[in-house]
Formats: C-alpha cells, structure tokens, sequence
C-alpha cells in the first residue's frame, strides 16, 4: 500500500473510530463500508473533516448483491456506494452503506451534504427499489410512468413483465403481457480454419 493511502486510512480511523465497518485497500482504491445508522454522519465527517476533505461526491449507485460471488453471498442485498473526491487534498474514496432490510431497502438521503446525489439517488430508487428517506423528490427517472418493478434487481426478468405498444384503434399506447419467449442468448465465434494467415486471400 503507497504511503498516501495509508495516510487516508489512517485520517479515516482518526476521524470515524467504531463507525467503520470495514476498511479496506485493493487496487490502489479505499473502500470504506459504515452501518446504515452511521452512514448520514459518515457523509457529514468524510466532507467537513478537516484531514478528508471530501468536497464532491461524483458518483452514487445502487448495488444489488444477491447474485454475487455465483449466487453465494449470504450478507445484506441493496447497497449505496458513493465514490468520493477531496479536490483539496487529492485523494478518492468508495463508501457504502448496506440496507438493513432486504424487503424494503431504505437508507438516509445525502443531498443535504452533497447535493450532486439527487439525480444519482432517483436513479438507485428507480432501477433498484433503494428509498432514500429525506430525499427532496424521489421518483422515477429513466423509466415509464407506469413502470412496476426495478429493473436492475437480479430477479427482474430480462424480457420484463409487459410490453408496450401503438393500438391504432384506440389511438394511443398500450401495455400488454409479454410475449416474448425466453431464450439463452449465447454468441458463437464461426471463423474458417486459415484465418489470421498472412497468405489467405
């Protein structure tokens, strides 16, 4: 580990203590994971400690890892991963926070501490089902109106659940079932045998 993230993590010690669920460095990057309780505070400390300096969080998803490690992982499922800069300071963080309830996943909002999360925090709400309680206006937006399900959720369908259409009788669209049969989608290489050679014409 270089010296400056040992630096980071040792700031992060200093200034989380027992908040820090678990820390830890793989390919030059700190990821830095706080209980849900914790994870508003951590947000606030991780941009106004004066040794972290986190002034711009630049990213916000949802992670759904109930299919991770081949469908073995045996934690939480919904997560909120914050990928974080200190321009002052010149250093990058992962932080996240894993829902407490797999069934109705809820975390706090942080747009009160960056306001950047907005849109990031309505996107996780619409593909994944993550509520961001205190969030200033969450609702979908990347899918319809009358979208039912998070599409980004490991047991959404990949065909969906209904599909939509233009009925010219009716004059407008229309949602149906879908009919699309499922099918494995797997891409075959056909190449002839003298590919790749210098001579072949």
């Amino acid at each position: 580990m270089s010296a400056r993230l040992e630096l980071l993590c040792q700031n992060l010690r200093n200034a989380l203590g027992d908040r820090i669920a678990k820390l830890q460095t793989a390919l030059g990057e700190v990821t830095l994971e706080v209980a849900a309780g914790d994870y508003l505070e951590t947000a606030r400390l991780l941009r106004d400690d004066p040794n972290l300096r986190f002034e711009q969080l630049i990213d916000l998803t949802g992670v759904d890892y109930s299919a991770w490690g081949d469908g073995a992982w045996t934690g939480l499922r919904f997560a909120a991963v914050c990928h974080l800069t200190s321009v002052t300071l010149n250093w990058r963080l992962r932080l996240r926070a894993f829902a407490p309830d797999d069934a109705f996943p809820v975390l706090p909002s942080v747009v009160d501490i960056w306001n950047s999360a907005n849109w990031y925090e309505r996107e996780a709400f619409d593909l994944y089902g993550i509520l961001f309680e205190g969030h200033p206006d969450l609702r979908r937006i990347l899918s319809d109106y009358g979208f039912v399900g998070h599409p980004f959720r490991k047991d959404f369908p990949i065909s969906g659940y209904v599909e939509m259409r233009y009925d010219p009788d009716q004059r407008r669209v229309v949602y149906q079932p879908v009919t699309i049969e499922p099918r494995e989608n797997t891409p075959r290489i056909i190449r002839e045998d003298s590919y790749g050679d210098a001579d072949h014409g």
